[in-house]
């Protein structure tokens, strides 16, 4: 049975998730601080995480940061309240998937789950056809080349470190180059829901992607902003 760890220190909250996340067919496990959370995702290995950002002893961004420098790419959900947009984007920028603003509905909360478990369950069956193949599809964007089965990407030959959710959104880019996306759609295609008002998540990836594919952010070759609409990955040559 899927395993999600779920890690708040408000026990109303945390035990709101568990009933429901259980009753949706899924297995739950619980902490009430950053220290437990830690030591349950690394001995229990769940599926998914579901982390609040202020903890005590240890606050969701250096569990976040902490998991991420040991290579445990567990994925995350992180509970964020209204207040704390720069905390979502470290957040984010350290590797969470995905955030969920408080408060929140348990309904709106299984979706998120859904769409990262299938996103990760999609991960992993590509790179096992990848294995038991021996090949592996790739598409090159000028200098950039992004090999689709293996979640990797490389710019002039050197390999970038993208997180699952940068990769993603890079991939879907570059299977429609040239065409013109908003963030609604960007959203509804890469994070697999309609959510009006959480568009902020996309542009804080673009953000992440053109620092690390970009010679120059003010100037992108390959993600251009399309004023008044949204974003496009330009078919760059060589």
């Amino acid at each position: 049975m899927t395993k999600i760890l779920v890690v708040d220190d408000e026990l109303s909250i945390s035990t709101l998730l568990k009933f429901n996340i259980e009753k949706a067919g899924y297995d739950v496990i619980t902490a009430e601080d950053g220290e437990q959370g830690y030591e349950l995702a690394v001995t229990e290995k769940p599926d998914l995480i579901v982390l609040d950002l202020m903890l005590p002893k240890m606050d969701g961004i250096e569990v976040t940061k902490k998991l991420r420098q040991n290579q445990i790419e567990i994925p995350i959900l992180m509970l964020t309240a209204k207040d704390e947009e720069l905390d979502k984007i470290i957040g984010l920028e350290l590797g969470a998937d995905d955030y969920l603003t408080k408060p929140f509905s348990p309904r709106e909360v299984l979706a998120r789950i859904k769409a990262i478990l299938r996103r990760a369950q999609k991960a992993g069956t590509v790179e096992q056809a990848k294995t038991e193949s021996g090949a592996e599809d790739q598409i090159q964007i000028g200098e950039l080349v992004i090999f689709k089965e293996s979640y990797q990407a490389t710019l002039r030959g050197e390999a970038l470190d993208l997180t699952p959710k940068e990769f993603e959104l890079l991939l879907y880019l570059a299977n429609h180059r040239g065409k013109v996306f908003s963030r609604d759609q960007l959203l509804d295609a890469v994070w697999n829901y309609d959510y009006i008002g959480e568009t902020r998540i996309v542009d804080v990836h673009v953000s992440h992607l053109r620092d690390k594919i970009e010679a120059d952010t003010k100037n992108p070759r390959y993600i251009k902003t399309v004023r008044g609409f949204g974003y496009k990955m330009e078919n760059v040559k060589e």
